[in-house]
């Protein structure tokens, strides 16, 4: 069992985790991740390390609950335990001195995009962060990424804060200004993170991507988390989960993406249901 350290919420549905796990916190390397099963016979959920503290024996995630099993989760709350936590997985991003780097995160994705982004400022990089999402409310670690960029910049869809347009117009701006950029980091939604990558390959800017948005047991035995990259077929979760996002193929990532939209709507209703019905047995109670 794994004790939750702290809980909050940092926008809505977003929740931000500090959770008992010492031997990950221990061996963790940027861009690794874990997978949760709050119960028994639990959903496992695929979450990328945010953060780790090893003294503290503590590793930090970031949940967005869309689904079932991701809103049973933020339902937890300091205290609370968890069944099981297994990790580190998957590859650790490779950090090296590239030169002048632009870290790109889209909503929920600037928390995975974040522990890349640390290490690639400790290597010795010129760090650009651009942290995106539709609206106000929906940035996430806007400060965190600030202290360790060297020019941090916010983009909203609707111009409620920050540059009023998509993370790909920040960056186009920031190419057009004629600096030269060594890698772009892009890590967020799908269809982004594809906007991202059409951008960066006609200027040729050597660009990498997390598909983590895709994976499903974490461990590579379901085989939900097949990609074409590079015209081969790969295994997200235990060949990336970064990969060159120029290899690519988008648009059958897109598609695998949407194979289980309707179960996945199915087993949220269920739950909501469920809940629904708890409370109002617990309204009729005296």
């Amino acid at each position: 069992m794994h004790k939750i350290v702290h809980a909050e919420f940092i926008a809505p549905d977003i929740k931000r985790f500090r959770i008992e796990a010492p031997k990950i916190a221990q061996k963790r390397k940027p861009g690794q991740f874990v997978v949760i099963r709050i119960k028994d016979k639990a959903e496992r959920i695929p979450l990328t390390i945010v953060d780790s503290d090893p003294i503290e024996g503590t590793v930090t995630l970031v949940v967005q609950g869309i689904g079932k099993g991701t809103k049973e989760l933020n339902a937890l709350n300091s205290g609370d335990l968890i069944e099981n936590i297994v990790g580190p997985l998957g590859k650790g991003s490779e950090i090296e001195k590239y030169g002048t780097v632009v870290v790109v995160g889209g909503g929920v994705g600037t928390g995975v995009a974040y522990p890349t982004a640390k290490a690639l400022k400790d290597a010795g990089n010129f760090t650009i962060s651009i942290v995106g999402a539709r609206s106000q409310n929906l940035i996430v670690l806007e400060k965190e990424m600030k202290d360790i960029s060297d020019e941090s910049y916010v983009t909203t869809d609707d111009g409620s804060y920050g540059f009023h347009g998509f993370v790909t117009n920040k960056l186009q701006e920031i190419i057009d200004s004629g600096r030269k950029i060594d890698l772009v980091l892009a890590i967020g939604p799908l269809p982004m993170m594809k906007a991202v990558s059409a951008l960066t390959q006609k200027y040729g800017i050597h660009t990498t991507v997390s598909l983590n948005p895709i994976m499903v047991d974490g461990i590579g035995m379901c085989g939900g988390c097949r990609a074409t990259v590079d015209n081969k077929t790969v295994f997200v979760c235990v060949d990336g989960p970064e990969f060159d996002a120029h290899k690519v193929d988008f648009n059958v990532l897109m598609m695998r993406n949407k194979g289980y939209i309707e179960e996945e709507k199915a087993s949220l209703q269920q739950h909501l249901c469920r809940m629904d019905q708890a409370m109002e047995e617990s309204l009729k109670q005296p």
